[in-house]
């Protein structure tokens, strides 16, 4: 037991690296893109909403690179289930969230139609390089259609959220991007081997550890986000942040590892895992369709309650459930 302890020290120093490497990261090329004079807004709907998936993206990349290409699915789609599952849920007991009509007439058709073509990727049992691409791809024109969308449609909430980047001169902004390029890169490095590592001590698979413990790691900044955001009372922020990282994860999390190392997998990524995070997703959209309905029926606001919440919650639980018969 004791050659398991250097791993899981390297699991925990890794992940801890990757959430303070991406936030550095994310101030350094924030600061450098306002200093070129961007809009905060369009700022904070590229760089800082692609830049909180930098950790997934990172040990993604690293992972494919030395032959473990089953963790970075398993980080991808481990994500999004806790993402809904225990970050949503854990936000909706803190606080009940009101939601707005464009999460279901916008966000939500293009997460379950990005959800649907990553099915079509995976249902075969392999992930080759033309579909990673084509799905990465994907990411500009999506960016681009968020970004004149919003420009047009500002949100109050999103404004303020994006007033918040830092004001730093260039040379400090290029400085904390350095480092925090460098931290992401080591820190992927040692959480890569760790987590490979405690998949050989345990007997599992690299895609069982990267559904579990490296997910809910690299999920941690999403909880802290969202739940912050719920008791500051930026409620669209809250569930605005599961949206975007659900989507990034698919199309740059998963694809990244698809495109450097085409591989097979087994059968339970589809009809297991991929299958929970698809339910999670729809229940998730559906969730918020009955919401906004209901809201309309008896004119109060449209809000997830906490009971929503203890559903999301129970719904993570059964996955593992379902998944403990591998670990």
């Amino acid at each position: 037991m004791s050659a398991m302890y250097l791993p899981i020290l390297a699991l925990l120093v890794g992940v801890l690296g990757l959430l303070w490497g991406a936030d550095r990261f994310v101030e350094g090329s924030a600061g450098a893109a306002r200093n070129l004079g961007i809009s905060p807004m369009i700022i904070g709907l590229t760089i800082v909403s692609v830049g909180t998936s930098a950790p997934e993206v990172i040990i993604s990349i690293n992972a494919a690179l030395k032959d473990a290409g089953q963790l970075a699915v398993g980080n991808a789609l481990g994500s999004n289930l806790a993402n809904i599952g225990l970050v949503l849920g854990i936000t909706a007991l803190v606080a009940p969230l009101p939601v707005q009509k464009h999460l279901l007439r916008e966000e939500g058709p293009v997460l379950l139609l990005i959800t649907a073509l990553a099915g079509l990727c995976l249902y075969d049992g392999w992930l080759n390089r033309g579909e990673s691409l084509a799905l990465g791809l994907l990411v500009i024109p999506l960016l681009i259609l968020v970004v004149k969308y919003k420009k047009n449609h500002p949100n109050p909430e999103a404004i303020e959220e994006a007033e918040e980047i830092p004001d730093f001169s260039m040379g400090k902004a290029i400085l904390w991007f350095a480092i925090g390029l460098t931290v992401l890169l080591v820190s992927a490095e040692i959480t890569v081997w760790g987590a490979k590592s405690i998949a050989i001590h345990l007997g599992v698979s690299e895609l069982i550890v990267g559904l579990t413990v490296v997910a809910i790691g690299t999920s941690l900044p999403e909880l802290a986000a969202s739940v912050m955001s719920a008791l500051r009372g930026h409620h669209d922020i809250a569930i605005g942040n599961i949206f975007g990282s659900n989507l990034f994860n698919l199309m740059l999390v998963m694809t990244s590892a698809g495109a450097i190392a085409p591989m097979a997998l087994t059968p339970e990524v589809f009809t297991r895992d991929f299958a929970a995070m698809a339910l999670l997703t729809v229940m998730m959209v559906v969730m918020i369709a009955f919401a906004l309905q209901r809201a309309s029926r008896t004119g109060s606001a449209a809000r997830l309650s906490r009971s929503v919440g203890i559903v999301f919650l129970t719904a993570y639980g059964f996955y593992y459930v379902l998944l403990w018969p591998s670990i």
